[in-house]
């Protein structure tokens, strides 16, 4: 129908006869003569309603916000002076002989603009005119450049796309499943993938070597900004390969991206071990593109006469500081006291250095000895004001790491423009459920323990590390990786320690131990976000902004009204009965 896009005609296609359709974007009546800018994805052009070139003049004046026409007419310069630098087809304007009205659109329930964002639940409501918004556009046209960026790469690199299927059996991957009922095999479930994690192993097993997917992946869990019921992930395995393999070959995807994308060149991904992550920055996706690191000085406050950190220390607690080179006012120091207590902390202590040690309500408790060793130990200056929190070391290091990013946001140290990845290893295989009193996996339960700890695992559990590694960006976790457990009596045992009996193990993953059998090759991948990738690059923590329609808070999608009710038809065709329970 159309000759150009809206974002394509320039001074170079003066006098040229063309046809442009889009969405009315604004409307200008200047005495007599009506200028439209028309809108498509690709941009806007200025169409010209002159009565002395279009005859019907009175459908020109009709022409509302929205509506969709496809014009045709005769592209001339714009007069001296009227250009407009900021647009591409600035130069010019299309002065219109013909138009049809396609459609006629209501007064739209909000603006179809960068500079006026409607609030989140209309967003979501009209996403469909919330997506024309140019802005928008621009994040779908650099996600599927993200995506071809990502395929390219693995392409390249002999990796070939293989989809595994939607419909899967139940098994255990850290959240609930969503399920689908069978209706050709009654009172039997599907349930939708939360990764393609076995199937692509299996695949490995089928001799495939390298795989890659663009991956939907399904959890019912509850939900964040970074977190949705269904993402997407660039899945990867590969056989015959070591973590470093698997590490290099994700640096390589990562530059690639970045630069192919967004003209980028990434820096060096520096490598922490988990215990070295949680003891600098108290989380194991450390933000690193500032300092601020966490300082362990248990063994030196506890000499103290605070009794405090000396109880805390006696129950098995540690004690870390922060230290911001910054001197705050007191003000300032009961706002971040505040601040730690509503994240879960009992309170927090702090003292100021000066010129004649340091100074604070508690400082009376240490001798100078003490002082002197404290500020040795995390080189404290004159002028700054050390922050002290004193509980279990998991509690702990979550305050002070959430502390730690308050005080860089607040004091200016988060550069926006910057990207920094670095790789976390050396994960504990299992973690201690205490409410259950029971071993989990603390990734997932496919992934290989060291080579060194194989002998000894069923002593201690939590001594176990595994060959794991997550790779984080700005403090974001963008994928976990593993080098997969090949041998299916490892597997058994790992299964065992978790407390899952042969029958349970053969009745979930019966299917994949069957597989090992006929031999596996030693292999490993990873899992890599590309919802949080692609909003992390174009400045986001909310994912939303740069999936078409996503979820809200209660996993609901208010344009379509799902999830709903399903007839009591289609309720027979399934053998189900529902159960409602009433709203108290």
């Amino acid at each position: 129908m159309r000759t150009h896009t809206c974002g394509e005609l320039d001074d170079k296609d003066n006098s040229k006869e063309v046809v442009l359709c889009g969405w009315c974007n604004s409307r200008r009546d200047h005495g007599g003569i009506i200028f439209i800018d028309l809108r498509d994805r690709y941009g806007l052009t200025q169409i010209v309603f002159d009565p002395r070139v279009f005859k019907n003049f009175e459908s020109a004046e009709k022409i509302r916000r929205e509506d969709v026409v496809c014009v045709k007419g005769k592209v001339e310069l714009r007069k001296p002076g009227m250009a407009n630098p900021k647009l591409k087809t600035g130069k010019i304007e299309v002065f219109i002989s013909y138009m049809d009205i396609i459609n006629k659109a209501e007064t739209p329930p909000l603006e179809i603009d960068d500079n006026t964002v409607a609030n989140d639940d209309m967003r979501l409501k009209f996403r469909y005119l919330d997506l024309r918004r140019p802005v928008m556009q621009k994040h779908l046209k650099f996600r599927h450049d993200v995506v071809t960026a990502g395929r390219e790469f693995f392409n390249k690199n002999g990796f070939l796309e293989i989809e595994t299927p939607l419909f899967v059996k139940s098994t255990p991957e850290g959240a609930r499943d969503y399920v689908v009922p069978s209706r050709v095999n009654m009172g039997e479930f599907y349930a939708l993938p939360q990764s393609p994690q076995l199937y692509k192993q299996i695949l490995m097993i089928a001799g495939t070597d390298r795989y890659y997917q663009v991956a939907r992946c399904l959890r019912d869990e509850d939900l964040r900004s970074d977190r949705q019921p269904e993402h997407t992930q660039f899945d990867f395995e590969m056989s015959f390969v070591d973590s470093k393999d698997i590490l290099n070959l994700v640096e390589n995807f990562f530059r690639h991206i970045f630069k192919k994308v967004g003209g980028i060149e990434l820096g060096e991904f520096p490598v922490f071990s988990y215990t070295e992550a949680m003891s600098r920055f108290g989380t194991d996706k450390p933000d690193i593109r500032f300092g601020l690191e966490l300082a362990d000085v248990t063994d030196i406050v506890t000499q103290s006469d605070f009794g405090v950190f000396k109880d805390i220390a006696q129950k098995g607690g540690i004690i870390k500081c922060i230290n911001p080179e910054k001197d705050f006012s007191r003000k300032a120091i009961d706002k971040y006291i505040s601040f730690c207590q509503q994240i879960g902390s009992n309170g927090m202590s702090w003292m100021r250095v000066t010129e004649n040690g340091l100074e604070s309500s508690v400082v009376k408790y240490f001798n100078d000895e003490i002082q002197k060793k404290l500020i040795e130990k995390i080189s404290a200056k004159q002028g700054s004001t050390i922050f002290f929190i004193a509980d279990k070391e998991k509690k702990c290091n979550e305050i002070l790491a959430q502390l730690r990013t308050k005080l860089a946001d607040d004091l200016g140290l988060i550069k926006k423009d910057e990207f920094r990845l670095c790789w976390v290893t050396d994960f504990p295989l299992f973690s201690y459920n205490e409410g259950e009193e029971r071993w989990e996996p603390e990734h997932h339960m496919f992934s290989m323990p060291k080579k060194e700890f194989l002998d000894k695992m069923e002593e201690d559990p939590g001594k176990v590390l595994g060959d794991l590694f997550d790779i984080t960006l700005n403090g974001v976790e963008l994928g976990s990786g593993s080098i997969r457990i090949s041998d299916p009596k490892i597997q058994k045992r790992v299964m065992k320690i978790i407390g899952m009996t042969d029958e349970e193990a053969n009745e979930k993953f019966g299917f994949l131990l069957e597989a090992y059998k006929y031999g596996a090759p030693i292999h490993g991948g990873m899992g890599l976000g590309l919802d949080r990738i692609v909003a992390l690059m174009l400045g986001f923590n909310d994912i939303r902004e740069v999936i078409a329609f996503p979820k809200n808070k209660a996993a609901q999608c208010p344009m379509d009204g799902s999830p709903s009710q399903i007839s009591e038809e289609q309720l027979k065709e399934l053998h189900l009965k529902p159960d409602f329970v009433k709203k108290t």
